[in-house]
């Protein structure tokens, strides 16, 4: 597991990928802090990752990241840590376009080509 706090190439993520599932990383944004963990077998360890460093649950989303594809489509937002109906969000996805937003400008900061 790594927590990303500068930035990580496309390539080390590709490395990551091809160790554990092959095509995809899972990933935790910290939407408020605005980091992110990255490569483990569940988003619930990696959520438990950032907890215990001072990430707040509420600002924690769970993504997976295909490093293979292209840009506009490098990012799901997929994981059972985003079903969350104390926050209007009932499924795995990600509901709100705003909170997709900031998810998204968080994989752009810590993302380098």
């Amino acid at each position: 597991m790594r927590i990303v706090t500068d930035s990580i190439t496309i390539k080390e993520l590709r490395v990551m990928a091809a160790a554990l599932f092959g095509n995809l990383v899972k990933g935790v944004v910290d939407v408020e802090r605005m980091v992110l963990a990255l490569d483990a077998e569940l988003h619930s360890d990696l959520e438990a990752i950032l907890l215990q460093n001072g990430s707040q649950q509420r600002d924690l989303w769970g993504i997976n990241l295909y490093p293979e594809e292209p840009p506009d489509t490098l990012i799901e937002f997929d994981s059972l840590i985003n079903v969350r109906p104390s926050q209007n969000n009932r499924s795995r996805g990600v509901e709100d376009a705003e909170t997709r937003q900031r998810i998204t400008h968080v994989i752009e900061l810590r993302i380098r080509q």
